[in-house]
């Protein structure tokens, strides 16, 4: 019998890149998020290649949403909290509340609501793993970015305490902690402006959802008596939030 893995967020960028990783390495997939559209492209991707793929549309932010959708689910052997989104770039003072409100309800509250369904099937079975993929931001807060940091401040803690509440119950918690990603976490940060999202990555080979995609599948390969807590990567030039070299064009 296949291992299933849920996957949230996984439209684009690092969740897709995972849910085609996973498949690979042999998992039957159950990927989420709110665009039908994509889905139905990655699970017609995944079938073709010989893999296994549900999806659920539903939007983490939404608790009702999330009970309805995964409480019917009989087992999940990994689950990938990926679902999350940077929104604005601001100054504290001239931050938009509604963009605050998108990353806090996403970033945090969607990873509860999800963990709340889920870990309760794992500790019933014995076994699992979590994979919750925080940030740099999560330890090193930068200017502009107070709510993103502070939400990814709080996967952090969280991660750790979850680690430590299901100890007792053999189950993993990981905590991916990625820089600078080129997917579309930047066009999303400045809703829409792909020039000034271009300008994120000028100079600098950045990660890519692949990337952070096989760090996934190395982790959730491990033995059963190995888990990483903790994972931080980050492309060659860049060394933390305020230090990254940029080759002049």
């Amino acid at each position: 019998m296949k291992k299933q893995a849920l996957i949230t967020g996984a439209t684009s960028g690092i969740g897709r890149a995972t849910a085609l990783r996973l498949s690979a390495a042999g998992y039957a997939v159950i990927a989420t998020g709110r665009r039908a559209e994509r889905l139905a492209t990655l699970q017609s991707e995944i079938e073709a290649a010989g893999g296994s793929c549900t999806t659920l549309v539903f939007d983490v932010r939404s608790e009702e949403e999330v009970r309805r959708h995964l409480e019917p689910l009989e087992r999940v052997d990994l689950l990938v909290n990926n679902a999350g989104l940077a929104a604005g770039l601001e100054h504290i003072d001239c931050g938009d509340t509604r963009d605050w409100d998108a990353m806090i309800d996403t970033n945090v509250k969607g990873l509860l609501y999800v963990t709340r369904v889920i870990a309760p099937k794992m500790v019933a079975a014995g076994s699992g793993h979590i994979i919750n993929l925080g940030s740099i931001a999560g330890t090193e807060p930068y200017e502009n970015g107070a709510v993103y940091c502070a939400s990814k401040h709080a996967v952090h803690a969280i991660s750790q305490s979850m680690r430590a509440d299901l100890l007792s119950s053999g189950i993993k918690v990981t905590e991916i902690r990625p820089g600078m990603v080129e997917t579309e976490f930047s066009e999303v940060r400045f809703h829409g402006d792909r020039v000034r999202a271009a300008a994120v990555y000028e100079g600098v080979e950045p990660l890519t959802g692949a990337d952070i995609a096989e760090a996934i599948a190395w982790v959730a390969q491990l033995p059963a008596h190995m888990n990483v807590n903790d994972m931080v990567l980050m492309p060659n030039r860049q060394a933390g939030s305020y230090y990254t070299y940029r080759k002049k064009q």
